[in-house]
């Protein structure tokens, strides 16, 4: 019987790393996470995957986690309290590359954004178009996955309106549909690109199986809550003092605001080019219903 492969998974404390790690263990792969804590391993080694210990910023911690692996999923999780958290998420793609190269790894899965191909008006999009112009310097074969906006991130803003009855929306105009996508069909996607046999650079762009609008996340939210919910534009000038206090630093601010103007202009949106797209499954009214609202 051969024996099966092992992928490596990072950003298993958050919600696509879980996802993936869940989802290749379910294949029966073989699966070793990588945590920069101990305590963290415990329940992934509860459920029969291996533990490494590594920070993405230390290559020698890295690449020992990687050594071995048949490929790995690369989250590169933004400090968004830093001032300097650009210059960190250049640190860690050039650890990353590095690590990946020194461990000759067969194939890597990096989370992106859509819009990474933008070379400025991005905002925090920019520091995955780092990772990505990093990696493209080594000769790994790798496969970027271009994610729509996190339907998650409504999280905060569903949370208001349970109590306003309102929902506050940094996206407007309030009827325009974007594409957005749920962190499990990320990680599930990217565990079922890393099990495929591929060489080479692909780029992957992913969203969800329908695109919404603030106006229909309102709605969505109102069936949820069996309460009236109305959505409401938050004006760009009361941005920063609406997200204030919030743990981000002044340039992680900054980068917030380019980051959404880019995405209400239509500057930040999936390219026309001949690029792979894979389309999720789980919808918005499952993610709000998991929400814990």
């Amino acid at each position: 019987m051969s024996k099966s492969k092992l992928y490596v998974v990072t950003g298993v404390s958050g919600r696509t790393g879980a996802a993936a790690a869940r989802a290749l263990l379910n294949a029966g792969m073989r699966v070793r996470v990588i945590v920069r804590d101990e305590d963290k391993g415990g329940i992934w080694a509860a459920q029969g995957a291996e533990v490494a210990i590594a920070d993405l910023t230390n290559t020698s911690s890295l690449y020992k986690a990687l050594i071995g692996a048949d490929g790995a999923y690369i989250v590169s999780p933004p400090q968004y309290y830093l001032d300097n958290l650009f210059e960190q998420a250049e640190c860690m793609a050039h650890s990353i590359a590095e690590a990946a190269t020194k461990a000759q790894l067969p194939k890597l899965v990096a989370l992106s954004s859509i819009g990474a191909e933008q070379s400025s008006g991005t905002g925090w999009i920019a520091m995955n178009r780092l990772l990505e112009q990093r990696l493209n310097q080594t000769d790994l074969s790798i496969a970027y996955l271009r994610a729509a906006y996190f339907m998650e991130n409504w999280g905060p803003l569903a949370q208001i309106a349970v109590t306003q009855g309102e929902l506050p929306s940094f996206l407007a105009p309030l009827d325009q549909k974007l594409p957005m996508i749920a962190t499990e069909d990320i990680g599930r996607i990217a565990a079922e690109i890393l099990c495929e046999n591929w060489d080479g650079t692909r780029i992957i762009e992913l969203e969800g199986p329908d695109r919404y609008s603030p106006n229909e996340v309102a709605v969505t939210l109102t069936k949820a809550l069996d309460k009236m919910i109305k959505p409401i534009a938050i004006p760009e000038s009361d941005w920063i003092q609406f997200i204030s206090g919030q743990d981000f630093s002044t340039v992680a601010i900054a980068g917030f605001i380019e980051m959404t103007q880019g995405l209400n202009s239509k500057h930040i949106a999936f390219s026309n080019s001949n690029v792979e797209r894979r389309q999720g499954t789980v919808s918005l009214d499952t993610v709000v219903s998991a929400m814990r609202i």
